[in-house]
C-alpha cells in the first residue's frame, strides 16, 4: 500500500457517514482519483480548508490494489480560489467543467497537459471575472481535443483544402468541417466564419489571452459553445445543453 504525494485540484466533495467525505480530485501525476477523507466534516479536521472546491493542494494518500477509493491522509493548501469561487456564475460554470473533466478522464490515467490546462482556466477566471463564458468555451474545446473527440477544423474534411480566415465553411452531421464547394445544404449546416476563427484562436492562445481577444465576440462565443456542446453530447451519449445538464455520480 504505497504512500503517494501529488499536486491536485479538488473537483468535488460528497458527504459520507457522519464525519467523512468522498473527494474527487484531478492530480498532476495520476489523473482523476476518488478518495475518502476521514473526519473531514469535523470542526477541527486535520484537512482544514484543504478540501474546498477548486483548491490546489499537495495531496497525500494511500492506494490499495483493486480498491477504487484511496485513503486521503493530508491535503496541504497550495493555492485557493475562494475569492472567485463564491461567485454563483463561477461556481455553476466550473462545476460543469469539473463534470467534463471526470467524464472525459479515465480514473488513474495521468495527463499533465489536461492538468495544466485546468489550472490555467482557473487562473484566467480569477483574473477576468467577466469572461466565464469565454473560458468555458476554451475549456470545452480543449477537453474534446485532448480526449480525441474534436475533428480537425483547419481544413476541409472532403477535399483537404486548408481554410483561410476569409473562407466560409459548413459542418456535417459528424461535426467535420467542409468547404462550401463540398458541402450540400441538405446534409450539412453553415458554420459562421467567426466560430471557426475563435476555434483557431483557442488552439493558439492561453485561456487568459483568449478571454481578452474575444471579449467583444460574445455572440460567436455563445454559438460556438452550442456547437461544442453538441459534440460533447454525441461523445458522452446523452444531451448536454447547459451547465446543469451533465451530472456525474460517484
Amino acid at each position: 500500500m504505497p504512500l503517494i504525494e501529488t499536486e491536485s485540484l479538488v473537483l468535488k466533495t460528497y458527504n459520507l457517514a457522519d464525519a467523512d467525505k468522498i473527494v474527487v480530485v484531478l492530480t498532476r501525476d495520476h489523473g482523476v482519483i476518488r478518495g475518502v477523507a476521514k473526519g473531514a466534516k469535523r470542526l477541527k479536521s486535520k484537512f482544514g480548508s484543504g478540501l474546498e472546491l477548486f483548491s490546489i493542494v499537495q495531496l497525500t494518500y494511500f492506494q490499495k490494489d483493486a480498491v477504487e477509493l484511496v485513503s486521503i491522509q493530508k491535503a496541504e493548501l497550495i493555492r485557493s480560489y475562494f475569492s472567485v469561487a463564491s461567485h454563483p456564475e463561477f461556481l455553476q460554470k466550473f462545476s460543469y467543467l469539473s463534470d467534463l473533466l471526470v467524464t472525459f478522464s479515465p480514473p488513474h490515467d495521468p495527463n499533465e497537459t489536461l492538468f495544466r490546462m485546468a489550472l490555467s482556466c482557473l487562473d484566467a477566471a480569477k483574473d477576468y471575472a467577466t469572461s466565464f463564458a469565454s473560458i468555458g468555451v476554451y475549456f470545452e474545446l480543449w477537453i474534446l481535443r485532448l480526449a480525441g473527440y474534436l475533428p480537425d477544423w483547419s481544413k476541409c474534411d472532403t477535399c483537404g483544402r486548408t481554410f483561410s480566415d476569409a473562407d466560409e465553411s459548413r459542418i456535417d452531421s459528424n461535426f467535420h468541417m467542409i468547404c462550401v464547394s463540398c458541402g450540400r445544404p441538405n446534409d450539412s449546416q453553415r458554420l459562421a466564419r467567426g466560430q471557426r476563427l475563435l476555434f483557431d484562436a483557442a488552439r493558439r492562445l492561453s485561456p487568459a489571452d483568449f478571454a481578452q481577444v474575444v471579449s467583444t465576440r460574445q455572440d460567436d462565443i455563445k454559438e460556438l459553445s452550442t456547437t461544442l456542446k453538441r459534440i460533447i453530447s454525441r461523445s458522452v451519449g446523452r444531451e448536454v445543453t447547459g451547465e446543469t445538464s451533465l451530472t456525474i455520480g460517484t
